[in-house]
């Protein structure tokens, strides 16, 4: 078979030649009893660059070893691009949410043999779920690999947004010591009221994470958490997301995207906000009007926004999030940690061996398959497609 892997770039100086810890710390499980992905064998040292191209998820020996093709490209985006032209022979295609590769209708009916698209992390919306749905192309992604890892960017864009750390850091970078300057905007996450959108394996791991700051905790989710864990963290359900944002400090943002979901943050929701409120979205860019967020921002309905997805992905140079004020925007790395990365490159391997030993699939990483949403697609998507406007990615253009 052909595995077409698209993977972001090496570092602008090369591949590390050594890595500030030796050996990560071992990890036996996930908290809902899910085991870590578990292939026959790896091929490459946990804690190293594997989701850039020269990384190439720890695969190429294992497939070329057992007779497989494995090309790997950056070059994802614009017409005659690398990754475009290596997909029509492709058998299996791979991509990662933080560098995705916009999968439509149109790139897989330009790819007959097509079998498979795999996620190289969670989060498959730059697949069009319909379209692989009506072609019966399977797709994958390594469910509860990055989540935990996901929940601690959102604890730390939490605090350093209510603290305005990045202004405070930005003060002492300038050699400035401006202590009213630097407090202005700073207050305590104590005692305020945080709510997530989706109380899902990274909702509720971020609540978890948050209950010791004696904040009061809120979610909303189509599918309600047992009264146990409600009391546990003394978790208030609301039953509409207007009803939650109206009585929340913070709200973080954990739902996965597809059509239901898109633009769910737009002018109206966010003027139903407290004013002065703050915004985390590690889910997905398109789940809020770029244009909508930057306005509140700009007129204090918002006190700030955070985040570390955006629509599409690379952003555009000019993209209005990057320089508008008050942001904690980072480039989409909450789920690729050196960390994550061992997981999500052993969770492909796992599925890759399944799909040639012709093995059964895990429920829990399956979410389209034999032409229907399965597993945790069933149970997390919608039909229908949310890749519009992905084509907007090729006028980024990479600096320096």
């Amino acid at each position: 078979m052909k595995i077409l892997c698209v993977l972001y770039d090496d570092p602008k100086d090369g591949m590390p030649s050594s890595y500030p810890i030796n050996e990560l710390p071992k990890i036996e499980s996930y908290p809902d009893g899910q085991t870590l992905p578990s292939p026959k064998s790896i091929d490459f040292k946990p804690g190293e660059l594997l989701g850039c191209v020269s990384g190439e998820l720890g695969l190429r020996k294992f497939l070329e070893d057992n007779g497989h093709t494995l090309v790997v490209t950056s070059d994802k985006d614009g017409e005659g691009c690398q990754a475009d032209i290596e997909l029509k022979d492709a058998d299996v295609v791979i991509s990662q949410p933080f560098w995705p590769y916009y999968l439509t209708r149109a790139k897989m009916e330009s790819a007959p043999n097509l079998k498979m698209a795999i996620t190289a992390g969670i989060g498959s919306d730059h697949v069009d779920l319909q379209a692989a749905m009506d072609h019966k192309i399977d797709v994958m992604e390594v469910t509860f690999c990055n989540s935990r890892s996901v929940a601690e960017h959102i604890v730390m864009m939490i605090i350093t947004l209510v603290r305005d750390y990045h202004n405070q850091h930005a003060i002492v970078k300038a050699g400035g010591w401006n202590i009213a300057d630097a407090v202005k905007r700073s207050y305590d996450v104590e005692g305020m009221h945080i709510g997530t959108v989706a109380a899902g394996r990274i909702g509720l791991d971020a609540l978890r994470k948050m209950k010791p700051f004696g904040t009061h905790l809120h979610y909303f989710d189509r599918h309600r958490l047992p009264e146990s864990v409600e009391k546990e963290l003394n978790l208030t359900f609301h039953d509409s997301v207007e009803s939650m944002v109206k009585v929340c400090d913070v709200v973080t943002i954990n739902c996965p995207l597809h059509p239901e979901t898109e633009h769910m943050f737009n002018e109206d929701l966010i003027n139903k906000m407290k004013r002065g409120a703050y915004i985390v979205n590690t889910a997905r860019g398109k789940i809020c009007d770029k244009d909508a967020i930057a306005a509140a921002i700009e007129s204090g309905q918002l006190a700030g926004y955070a985040g570390d997805v955006w629509f599409p992905q690379p952003a555009p140079n000019d993209h209005i999030w990057r320089n508008m004020p008050h942001n904690g925007m980072t480039p989409h790395t909450s789920g690729t940690s050196l960390s994550a990365q061992a997981r999500y490159a052993a969770g492909v391997r796992e599925i890759l061996e399944c799909l040639f030993d012709g093995s059964k699939q895990r429920e829990e990483y399956t979410i389209v398959a034999n032409g229907e949403l399965a597993g945790t697609g069933k149970h997390s998507y919608s039909k229908g497609d949310a890749t519009g406007g992905s084509e907007e990615a090729s006028k980024y253009k990479k600096a320096g």
